[in-house]
């Protein structure tokens, strides 16, 4: 009797815990949920790329993490590649069909959430031009030039594509970035936007965050970092004088003014 009391005890105890786990998984999932919508929301989130745009650094159906945090402690940088909402100005480069019923729509969301399929109003571009900066196409040697300097851009262009078949010169207005794919000849970019409001820039507040990884597919996992281009030490001095010469370009006008006062 013992022997039986002893068989039957753990197998009624078995029992409990896999109807008690039944009973918690909802809770589990809902629980991982929200923490997925959290870090998602305010740290990290992974984006599905759609188009090729930015190939050959991102391929159709890349999957990248985004850091939504890290603009929080620096700047946006010249070559950084980010994700930014084109909500109400640009149109998708990728046409995506409305959700036919809310529990589609709902699956859309979570799936655009998780990166696993994409969000219909995100971009994802590299940042060629900041606040103040004059981008201009192109040089005698054909090369996109940031306050004068050239870009040497070899090292992430698309194979065989120019660094851009239009010629432009702009000045980013402040609180604005100029971006454009890495595949120039498909990229629908700040480019073909220079008749829109901001003359192709789009607005720094736009900015989701930086693309700094690639996560799936597995044999493509590798960071994003900054192109050495954008390191050259002129672009630098470039920046650091821009404010200067604004300041002596303001200061100007009150100097003649105040002769103009003395004199009489």
């Amino acid at each position: 009797m013992d022997v039986v009391a002893e068989d039957v005890k753990p197998a009624a105890e078995d029992g409990k815990k896999r109807g008690s786990f039944w009973r918690e998984l909802p809770v589990l999932i809902v629980v991982a949920l929200a923490l997925a919508l959290l870090i998602k929301s305010f740290v990290v989130q992974a984006f599905y790329i759609p188009s090729e745009s930015m190939e050959d650094t991102l391929l159709v159906n890349d999957r990248v993490l985004v850091n939504k945090l890290v603009y929080n402690v620096r700047d946006i940088e010249r070559g950084d590649i980010v994700v930014f909402s084109g909500l109400d100005s640009w149109d998708p480069e990728v046409q995506i069909e409305e959700p036919s019923n809310p529990v589609a729509g709902a699956l859309r969301w979570v799936g655009t959430a998780l990166g696993l399929v994409p969000g219909e109003k995100d971009y994802i571009k590299r940042v060629i031009g900041v606040p103040g900066d004059k981008v201009k196409c192109c040089d005698a040697q054909g090369r996109i030039t940031v306050n004068g300097v050239p870009l040497e851009e070899k090292a992430y262009l698309y194979p065989g594509d120019v660094p851009s078949g239009d010629k432009f010169e702009v000045t980013v207005p402040p609180g604005r970035l100029w971006v454009m794919g890495d595949h120039r000849s498909v990229s629908y970019d700040s480019r073909r936007h220079q008749g829109d409001p901001g003359g192709g820039t789009i607005p720094a507040d736009k900015v989701v965050g930086r693309a700094f990884v690639i996560v799936w597919p597995f044999d493509r996992a590798t960071i994003l970092p900054i192109p050495p281009t954008f390191a050259q030490p002129a672009l630098a001095a470039a920046e650091g004088a821009a404010p200067l010469v604004l300041g002596f370009a303001g200061a100007l006008p009150l100097v003649a003014l105040r002769r103009r006062s003395a004199r009489r």
